[in-house]
C-alpha cells in the first residue's frame, strides 16, 4: 500500500515496533516505495520505556529533523501477569496503576516528547492505538473495568493533544484508532468466539483510514473499518 496524502518521501516513525501490530504497521510502511525513512522503536530492541519519561524524553532527543508520521502501537492488556478483570470483586490498586502508567500516561508522555517532532509545514500523522472496549458509549458488557478506564484516558489525551497540536500544526492530524480483534499474543487468551484477523489485514486498514483522514477530523476515535465511534 502507499500513503498518499503524506509528502513523497515521507518520514516515518512507529513506536512498539517490536509487537504484533506494531510490527505488522512498520512492515506495511516499509513496503511503501514512497517512504523516504523509517524509524522503529521499540522497549524490547531499545530499551523505551513509556512510562519512564526520562526514557522517553532520551528516546525523543535522539531523533533528528522532523517526522511526518508517527504511529505509537504501545499498551498491553495483561501486565505482570494480571489480566483484564471479570468483577468489579477482582479489582486492585496496583493493577489499575499499572493499567493507566502504559495505556494513559505513556501516552501523554509520547505525545509530550515526539508530538513537537512532526512536520509543521507538511501534513503530518500521529496515530495512537485505542481500543473499543475504551468507548465509554458502546459499554454494554462491563467487566475489564482497568483496561476500559485506561483506553478511554487515552482518547481524552489523544482528544485534547489535538486541539493544541492544531494551532501550532495546521495541516496535522491525531488519531485513536481501533485495530480490530487481531491474532497477537494480546488477544489470544480474551478473543472467545471473535473471529482474529491477521496483523497485516489491521495494519493496511489502520493505515488506509488514516490516510484518508483531514484535519477537522483529528482527535477523533476511528475503527479500522473507517467508522467513527462513539466516546
Amino acid at each position: 500500500m502507499q500513503l498518499e496524502s503524506l509528502p513523497d518521501g515521507y518520514r516515518a516513525l512507529v513506536i512498539g515496533a517490536s509487537g504484533g501490530i506494531g510490527s505488522a504497521i512498520a512492515d506495511a510502511i516499509a513496503g511503501d516505495s514512497r517512504c523516504g525513512s523509517l524509524t522503529r522503536l521499540s522497549r524490547r530492541v531499545d530499551g523505551l520505556d513509556v512510562t519512564d519519561e526520562n526514557s522517553v524524553a532520551a528516546a525523543a532527543a535522539a531523533l533528528e529533523g522532523e517526522w511526518h508520521l508517527i504511529f505509537c502501537a504501545t499498551g498491553a492488556l495483561t501486565i505482570d501477569g494480571r489480566g483484564p478483570e471479570k468483577s468489579i470483586r477482582q479489582i486492585t490498586a496496583e493493577a489499575m496503576m499499572a493499567q493507566f502508567a502504559l495505556n494513559a500516561v505513556g501516552t501523554a508522555l509520547l505525545i509530550k516528547h515526539f508530538s513537537p517532532r512532526l512536520s509543521r509545514r507538511e501534513r503530518s500523522l500521529m496515530a495512537f492505538l485505542s481500543a473499543r472496549v475504551g468507548s465509554i458509549g458502546d459499554n454494554r458488557l462491563g467487566g475489564w473495568m482497568s483496561y476500559r478506564a485506561s483506553k478511554a484516558a487515552l482518547n481524552q489525551i489523544v482528544r485534547t493533544a489535538s486541539v493544541e497540536i492544531g494551532r501550532t500544526h495546521p495541516q496535522s492530524v491525531i488519531a485513536a484508532l481501533h485495530p480490530g480483534t487481531v491474532a497477537t499474543s494480546l488477544t489470544e487468551a480474551y478473543a472467545g468466539g471473535h473471529e482474529r484477523m491477521a496483523p497485516e489485514r489491521s495494519a493496511h486498514a489502520l493505515l488506509s483510514v488514516l490516510d484518508g483522514l483531514q484535519p477537522d477530523q483529528s482527535g477523533c476515535f476511528f475503527a479500522y473499518d473507517g467508522s467513527v465511534i462513539e466516546w
